[in-house]
């Protein structure tokens, strides 16, 4: 018996010094994945001047010292995705230590179709520069010492409506006679008065030109110019030139409807009625066993709450039960065709999105989550999931795209988040979060879930709602996880079997050749990243 314990001590002595020596010799990670430190210098110049304004060629001769530092932030022509090589492959070395890998995207295509992917894409792409981009998009550089005075951002007028043009005038250039020409392309020109002394030509054409002795007479007419919008579209901006004698300046009109809001009588005010406030939504596969433990766990705590439960098993069974809506798809319809069905049905404010097989306990406090969107300008907050073995997770994901080529972007994501919310600290700022949510319902319809992601899907969500969800996640509100520990001894039902088959595919799989797809050909990537 002695000579075991001796052994058992020897054993953990000897792990202890072998994980020190290991942590001792891990190689510093590095999450950076473009090369910018081992370019020549020349490069690095060439690069920085290209991202200046048009430069003076007088000043081109004029040396100048990178600071490496900071040059090395700047975006560049073109990306690539690195990973990091090295590191001692051991069991959980990922998780402890993770580090980065890269995987570039076409290999999602066969190499006789590769090259009409890209054609096919380059097209696409091009639509949608079009549609996308407007004037107002346009880099506009205010010249120095102009005597022209004129809005910088915020003049914005309705499809097809008029507007007075604020903020037109003429400084400190004396003169016997003054000239003002204006020229634009989506509307045209005019005045809401006349002043005495002013000529007036091309008024109510896309080129007008005000003139007069007098400076003060001009500027009095200068207040009464006006732009009408002739060329309908629903949301673009026009580009005005302002000129005269010597001087040029060029500002943007928005041309767009007004946001239409969707608001939701949540109630009288006082604490959160949660029931008025939130519709909990699930999407399920086989598993009613553990759907039956979810609701049975809501209801322990919030037992007025709409759950909407979106179903694509084979055999649907019937769950019913008050403030529940089931709706039956076609079988295997999939993961994020489920997650459109649900959040389509939901009327309330927000909606909270939990897997079927969470549980609800004391902590999971959606009031909290509820108080984070009221109070800050996120769209969306997570929360943390805690497994049966106490580990609790948030998976908090920072997404970011480097720009490329004719080869498309790089996406990279790592683990971590940008920033604490003030006043909420166990919050912060993010851009990817776990399986359990609050979210703005109309956000969330906006962003919308690809039904061609059916079994390998989740942070495609936060890759499509990137720019426009203001994501947030807070690790004090916690859903329990049903065990996924299988003990030996007991045997695997056929239902678990069907649906370990569905929800785990293996790597090489159609579902991860379809995720892969998708991201090279619908988001435009070139390669992705992660840690």
């Amino acid at each position: 018996m002695r000579s075991l314990r001796k052994t058992v001590l020897l054993a953990i002595l000897v792990s202890v010094v072998l994980v020190l020596a290991l942590l001792h010799s891990w190689p510093t990670r590095t999450y950076t994945t473009v090369d910018v430190w081992q370019r020549p210098a020349s490069l690095v110049e060439r690069h920085l001047e290209e991202r200046l304004p048009e430069p003076d060629h007088q000043l081109s001769n004029i040396p100048f010292h990178v600071r490496d530092n900071v040059a090395s932030l700047l975006a560049r022509n073109g990306c690539i995705c690195e990973g990091e090589s090295g590191g001692v492959n051991l069991p959980f070395a990922q998780l402890l230590f993770p580090r980065v890998s890269a995987h570039p995207l076409h290999t999602a295509f066969e190499a006789s179709e590769l090259e009409e992917m890209k054609r096919r894409r380059a097209k696409e792409y091009k639509s949608f520069q079009e549609r996308s981009k407007t004037s107002a998009d346009v880099l506009i550089i205010a010249e120095a010492n102009n005597p022209l005075q004129y809005p910088t951002q915020g003049v914005e007028v309705r499809p097809l409506k008029t507007i007075i043009i604020p903020g037109l005038a003429l400084h400190d250039l004396p003169r016997d006679h003054y000239s003002i020409n204006f020229t634009a392309s989506l509307g045209t020109l005019n005045v809401a008065a006349e002043v005495e002394g002013v000529k007036i030509k091309g008024n109510g054409e896309m080129h007008m030109t005000l003139s007069c002795s007098l400076l003060p007479n001009l500027n009095r007419q200068l207040q009464f110019v006006t732009y009408t919008n002739t060329l309908f579209h629903p949301s673009t901006a026009d580009t005005v030139q302002f000129e005269t004698e010597g001087h040029q300046a060029i500002f943007s009109i928005k041309i767009r409807h007004g946001v239409t809001p969707k608001l939701y009588n949540t109630g009288s005010e006082g604490e959160y009625n949660i029931s008025a406030l939130v519709t909990i939504a699930t999407k399920t596969f086989l598993r009613y066993d553990k759907l039956q433990d979810l609701i049975d766990s809501i209801r322990r705590y919030y037992p007025a709450v709409t759950i909407v439960i979106a179903d694509d098993s084979e055999n649907p069974k019937t769950i019913s039960g008050p403030y529940i809506e089931h709706y039956i798809m076609p079988f295997g319809k999939g993961w994020f065709a489920g997650r459109n069905l649900a959040v389509s049905q939901v009327t309330t404010k927000y909606v909270l999105w939990v897997d079927d097989d969470f549980i609800f306990t004391a902590n999971t406090k959606v009031e909290k989550l509820v108080d984070v969107l009221e109070r800050t300008t996120l769209d969306l907050v997570g929360g943390a999931v805690r497994e049966a073995t106490g580990y609790t997770a948030t998976y908090r994901q920072t997404i970011s795209i480097e720009p490329g080529e004719e080869d498309g972007d790089c996406l990279h994501m790592r683990r971590g988040f940008h920033h604490v919310i003030q006043g909420f600290p166990n919050c912060v700022v993010t851009d990817g979060v776990i399986n359990f949510f609050l979210a703005r319902t109309d956000k969330v319809q906006q962003v919308g879930f690809d039904p061609r992601l059916t079994r390998v899907a989740h942070l495609e969500f936060f890759i499509d709602g990137l720019g426009s969800l203001h994501v947030g996640s807070c690790d004090d509100v916690i859903v329990n996880h049903a065990t996924k520990i299988k003990l030996p001894w007991v045997a695997q039902s056929e239902s678990d079997k069907t649906y370990a088959k569905f929800r785990y595919p293996p790597a090489s799989s159609d579902a991860t050749h379809t995720k892969n797809g998708l991201l090279y050909f619908k988001n435009r990537f070139q390669c992705l990243t992660h840690n």
